[in-house]
């Protein structure tokens, strides 16, 4: 199966990057956490941010006003290998804590402000996975229910049946590859059967301005 975007949530763009371009600037981060929450990198900005590759693609499902507006690296190898329960992204990264209503559950991950917004507000971002090595079926591709980012905010009891009436499909990747993803699509992650590095930058992007004092937390 080759999932599209606007049915199934998702969508494979092929050799859009040079990994090695953006290794130059993210090698220097450490590799034993499930994931870096990246901000103040410098050159991330100019690769990932507007005119560039990645953001053209944000920008053919958001418009010209899209930003990103939170980048996470993710880095599975022989030491750290991790899974991932089937869940939704319902978080976003902001500069700092203001009490907006509809804007819940405040958690500091790695010194960044992140909140839950309205859903309805995740419904209208795109994430992309920006590939840095090949992603076989046995080094941990992240698993998609195409389809679920269709059914609103899912409670955690119903993801099961969830992912049995959509099925599920594996995201499978070469180096420079993105994935783009609406971003409350229900996905998973095995550990890797076979570990060995894989590398994801994962950035989220919006064209959306949050409410009353609210900021993206930005790059």
């Amino acid at each position: 199966m080759n999932p599209g975007f606007e049915q199934d949530g998702a969508e494979l763009h092929t050799g859009v990057v040079d990994a090695s371009d953006l290794l130059s600037i993210l090698n220097a981060f450490p590799s034993n956490r499930a994931g870096t929450r990246l901000k103040g990198i410098a050159g991330l900005a100019e690769r990932i941010g507007k005119e560039s590759k990645p953001w053209m693609i944000a920008r053919d499902r958001l418009g010209a006003n899209s930003q990103p507006v939170r980048a996470i690296l993710f880095d599975k190898n022989m030491t750290t290998n991790w899974s991932l329960d089937w869940h939704q992204d319902r978080t976003i990264a902001v500069a700092e804590r203001k009490e907006v209503q509809g804007f819940r559950n405040w958690t500091v991950k790695q010194g960044i402000q992140h909140v839950e917004p309205p859903f309805e507000l995740l419904a209208n971002m795109v994430t992309l996975r920006i590939h840095l090595d090949d992603v076989g079926p046995d080094n941990a591709p992240l698993r998609i229910a195409p389809g679920s980012h269709k059914l609103g905010r899912l409670a955690e009891e119903d993801y099961a049946s969830v992912v049995l009436q959509c099925g599920e499909v594996e995201c499978l990747a070469k180096s420079g590859d993105i994935w783009s993803y609406s971003t409350p699509i229900l996905h998973a992650s095995k550990m890797s059967a076979r570990p060995q590095r894989r590398r994801v930058l994962q950035v989220d992007y919006s064209a959306s301005r949050l409410p009353a004092e609210l900021q993206w937390a930005g790059l």
